[in-house]
């Protein structure tokens, strides 16, 4: 069964995701029927914590749109869920949290609505990188950016300071201060590339400058194993050759042992980083620093991100106009903002949100500028757009990534590009999309 990207460029024909009649409940007609005056009471899904103090806020100050708050997992079950009322014809929310990388899969299978009339005007007020999440480069816009997570560098300080080292500005200089650290203890890595993260990756190719995906007339594209890609895999396979940082996956205890005991010390994260250090690290608080992305070109400073999403309005609801309202307001109004950093506990995708993130977090207490460091990163936030089937690239990812990190030859990181390509081109073809080339 094939359904319309409908506002999406040229038409493009897309495979839903689940075979059957496609869902008929779209928004389009109710929403021209409805009135903006009356009062009414829309649904939220989201997984951010403490969403319902957030909305609080907007409910005493809107008594005619009343917004309810409905807590669900996060990631793939939200999608999935909301993929299967989609199909049903009915039980989806009015509005819903989506991640950036899951919006191609949404408008393919005509579970979100274009909302450029009511929101077009917003894209000033976020990053380009951002706001490109929310269009697939198209005119059209699938949600408003809510929380971004721009790529920055986390260092041990102390442990640099030691090596007479300062923090990275470029990518030599990273290879640089990683071959004298473990030079000079060879039990401690400035870092290590692993291969059980695939959102890390596309972050750091999406800063070198590429874009994996893209829609050329009817047709998708992809572009895994390009230049761009292909230069940051070979960096990263060359310093896992030489040794100079490890293989080993993130998020391990063997791994949360070497953040604390200082034998991992950096890494190349994102602007959430301090939660995880706090919880994995904490006995080295006080001794890390927060710094811009080391760089390809210093005189173009860029990055990527790794993380966020947006807030979408359904094709089920029957009050698209008021549901924008809300989305519109959630993430863009300064005091909206500030509940998102101080209650939702994330980092606000809009421009604005170093103005209301005054105090730096409580692991980087002593860096009164990291919020100005992460603006800085969010600003250059390259753009890049996903694709239907990024689980099934990701997948990929990790199949080829993690053999060749276990083989720790350069070349082997390379070859993996080849790999991603072929099974994401071969997943779309086979899912009924139309593959350009």
């Amino acid at each position: 069964m094939k359904t319309k990207f409908a506002p999406l460029m040229a038409a493009l024909t897309a495979a839903a995701l689940f075979t059957g009649t496609a869902c008929s409940s779209s928004s389009d007609d109710a929403t021209e029927q409805s009135n903006p005056d009356e009062k009414v009471a829309l649904t939220y899904w989201t997984w951010a914590p403490n969403m319902d103090k957030v909305v609080a806020a907007w409910n005493a100050a809107n008594p005619n749109i009343q917004v309810t708050v409905n807590k669900q997992d996060g990631g793939d079950p939200a999608v999935t869920k909301l993929l299967t009322a989609i199909k049903a014809g009915s039980g989806a929310p009015d509005i819903m949290q989506a991640e950036y990388q899951k919006i191609p899969t949404l408008v393919s299978a005509d579970a979100i609505t274009d909302i450029a009339p009511e929101v077009g005007s917003l894209k000033d007020k976020f990053p380009e990188g951002s706001w490109s999440g929310v269009t697939l480069g198209s005119e059209a816009v699938y949600g408003v950016p809510q929380d971004s997570g721009p790529l920055m560098f986390f260092y041990r300080a102390d442990v640099f300071e030691k090596n007479g080292l300062q923090a990275p500005k470029t990518w030599d200089d990273y290879a640089a201060a990683a071959e004298k650290i473990h030079k000079a203890d060879p039990k401690q890595y400035i870092g290590t590339f692993s291969a059980t993260d695939a959102g890390l990756f596309t972050g750091l190719a999406q800063q070198a400058g590429a874009s994996w995906w893209g829609v050329n007339g009817d047709a998708w594209s992809v572009n895994i194993n390009e230049p761009n890609t292909q230069k940051v895999a070979a960096y990263w396979g060359g310093l896992v050759e030489k040794g100079v940082v490890d293989n080993k996956p993130m998020y391990t205890p063997e791994w949360n042992a070497a953040l604390n005991d200082g034998t991992q010390v950096g890494w190349v994260s994102a602007v959430w980083a301090p939660g995880v250090l706090e919880g994995s690290a904490k006995d080295t608080k006080g001794k890390w620093k927060a710094a811009a992305m080391p760089q390809w070109d210093a005189a173009s400073p860029a990055t990527g991100n790794w993380g966020g999403s947006a807030t979408s309005v359904t094709t089920q609801t029957k009050h698209k106009a008021q549901a924008a309202k809300f989305v519109s307001w959630i993430n863009s109004d300064p005091a909206a903002l500030k509940l998102l950093a101080t209650e939702a506990n994330i980092y606000p995708a809009a421009n604005d949100a170093a103005s209301v993130l005054t105090s730096p977090p409580a692991f980087f207490s002593d860096q009164p500028d990291f919020y100005t460091i992460a603006a800085e990163a969010a600003k250059a936030t390259k753009p890049f757009t996903y694709g239907p089937n990024v689980n099934v690239a990701y997948s990929a990812f990790n199949d080829a990534f993690g053999k060749a990190a276990e083989s720790k030859k350069a070349s082997a990181f390379t070859e993996s590009l080849v790999t991603m390509q072929q099974t994401t081109v071969d997943d779309l073809k086979n899912s009924g999309f139309n593959v350009a080339g």
